[in-house]
């Protein structure tokens, strides 16, 4: 194929365009973006089409699972090989939110960062330490690699992608109040606001549960149906705008945390049913990091999970059922941590193209 000519009024950025977990984003070294934080996210936003919400002119997907980037290089860190950046696109606004990081991004770091020689395979399996500077946390991603090389082939399936792709293990620990301080940021397994009761959690990700009988629905609406619902949304809306300050989040108005995550009955076996919204939008399945954070709660019987038979044993495995499967969580017990449970979980990643990003000359 003919190489794409050089213009003047065309910038071209080296990018991987993949899929991690249910999400796809736009991949970076971040060598390859100005050093300076207002120049790169210009940059980035101009690349992904914003603030059209349909992303027309540029590369975003328009929706909020298809409109991310990662921004990765080797670390500094002594503990870590690799660091992670997450950008998440404001859908129809021009800016970016970097205050959450994306545990389903943060499964194709691993495999980019090895593919792109930013850190060393080893034969059969690699173990590439990661550090969330969103959270400043770190993760031990644990990837195939025959004879060296990243294999993307394999019998793994997770809800929400039809095919079925070489496993991914994720290894969180140290994430317990990565964003807000604590696990329990309130100080309170249990608060009541607006008359609906509420539990916060933050571990690896900031979350409200809340059942979703106490706000008036049954919890087996479609996302379309939620999203359609303007007089919930706007109650969770407020719920969320309340309890964000006293999550030590400040305003929340122009964040995308905390997640809600409204909780009933299992309907497939699993431990409980969830309808997240993320957070104005909901969420065609659940995030990596905000099941850690549900599966967290449904283990303590103190939370609003107790009335839906929460409260297991650690070590165990939460199924979380969501709109188009279930997620599966391990918590364990680490010694190097008293103030919450350890996270693991299987995801899978694969890279859909690898180019350069042709994005109009921003000043």
């Amino acid at each position: 194929m003919p190489h794409f000519p050089d213009h003047p009024d065309l910038q071209r950025i080296p990018c991987v365009w993949m899929r991690g977990g249910t999400s796809k984003a736009a991949f970076f070294h971040a060598s390859d973006l100005p050093e300076d934080g207002t120049a790169r996210d210009r940059l980035i936003l101009a690349a992904m089409g914003s603030p059209d919400p349909r992303q027309i002119d540029g590369i975003g997907g328009g929706t909020p699972l298809t409109t991310k980037v990662a921004i990765i290089s080797r670390s500094t860190d002594p503990e870590a090989d690799l660091d992670y950046l997450f950008a998440q696109v404001v859908i129809g606004e021009n800016r970016i939110d970097y205050s959450p990081t994306c545990g389903n991004i943060l499964a194709g770091v691993a495999p980019f960062g090895l593919d792109q020689g930013l850190t060393p395979a080893r034969a059969e399996v690699t173990t590439v330490r990661i550090r969330m500077v969103n959270t400043n946390s770190l993760c031990e991603a644990v990837v195939l690699t025959p004879g060296g090389r990243v294999a993307y082939a394999g019998d793994t399936r997770i809800s929400g992608v039809p095919n079925p792709s070489a496993p991914i293990e994720l290894r969180f620990r140290n994430i317990a109040g990565s964003s807000c301080g604590m696990l329990y940021p309130t100080g309170n397994k249990t608060d009541t606001v607006r008359g609906v009761a509420v539990s916060c959690l933050d571990n690896g990700m900031p979350v409200v549960v809340m059942r979703a009988e106490d706000v008036g629905i049954t919890g087996y609406e479609s996302p379309a149906q939620l999203d359609a619902d303007t007089e919930l949304k706007a109650k969770v809306e407020a719920i969320r705008l309340e309890v964000g300050p006293m999550m030590g989040l400040a305003d929340v108005a122009g964040k995308v945390v905390p997640k809600m995550t409204l909780i009933s009955a299992p309907r497939d076996g699993g431990h409980l049913n969830t309808r997240t919204f993320i957070p104005k939008k909901c969420h065609d399945a659940i995030g990596v990091l905000g099941a850690a954070s549900v599966a967290t709660a449904f283990a303590d019987a103190g939370t609003v999970c107790g009335a839906l038979g929460g409260g297991l044993a650690v070590p165990g495995d939460i199924s979380v059922e969501h709109p188009t499967g279930e997620f599966t969580i391990r918590l364990f017990n680490d010694p190097t941590e008293a103030r919450a449970p350890a996270v693991a979980l299987l995801r899978t990643a694969r890279p859909l193209f690898e180019g350069t990003v042709l994005v109009p000359a921003v000043g």
